[in-house]
């Protein structure tokens, strides 16, 4: 197996979750910002949305999307507990990947492809613009509802960490590099952020 890796959040998601279950795969660069990811044999061989990541099997089959990924890599090895070990556990870290993804990851980076990234992307996908300050805005405020989800609680699952730790680490990490800094009045999510980010696998 490979990952198709690049610069951007998503692929980061899959390397902190391998990291934290201690699995090593090859990586395959791929260059975002000078389009590779559109060209035709990617499109044709890898990913037919034209995004990264992507895994490869060792049947030459490919898994896309982070969370379908970090799911099969969970099924498929051993160690650690990052999605969980019952149904109830499982439910809860599904239902929590949801919120995060939606409410805060999508808005984060639909902010940054529509206002700072939009030279990159505007012949690529359809940006907004003229949203791009409401994007960014939708994200701070789900970040402020989050942090009071966070009041008492180690991780975003209570004491257990788990894949929506490591998927709100990576867009919040991505987000201070382009203009979106946490914004450190959300004092649970500062300190949430600060633990995670102490983390060896961070830095995957």
């Amino acid at each position: 197996m490979k990952l198709y890796n690049s610069v951007v959040p998503n692929p980061h998601v899959d390397r902190m979750f391998m990291a934290e279950k201690g699995i090593e795969l090859p990586l395959e660069k791929v260059d975002i910002r000078g389009g590779e990811n559109r060209q035709s044999e990617y499109l044709t061989k890898v990913n037919s949305r034209g995004q990264a990541p992507a895994l490869e099997l060792d049947s030459g089959e490919h898994i896309c999307e982070i969370t379908a990924i970090c799911e099969y890599l969970d099924e498929k090895f051993s160690g650690g507990a990052l999605i969980g070990t019952t149904a109830e556990e499982r439910g809860e870290t599904r239902m929590w990947v949801r919120r995060v993804d939606l409410s805060i990851c999508e808005p984060l980076a639909s902010g940054f492809r529509s206002a700072e990234g939009l030279k990159m992307f505007q012949d690529r996908i359809r940006c907004i613009p003229h949203a791009a300050d409401d994007f960014k805005a939708i994200a701070q405020d789900n970040l402020q509802w989050l942090d009071g989800q966070l009041a008492d609680k180690q991780f975003i699952c209570g004491d257990r960490f788990s894949l929506a730790d490591i998927l709100l680490y990576c867009f919040l990490a991505f987000g201070a590099a382009v203009g979106q800094a946490l914004n450190e009045d959300n004092a649970n999510v500062k300190a949430w952020f600060d633990r995670v980010a102490s983390r060896e696998s961070a830095s995957a």
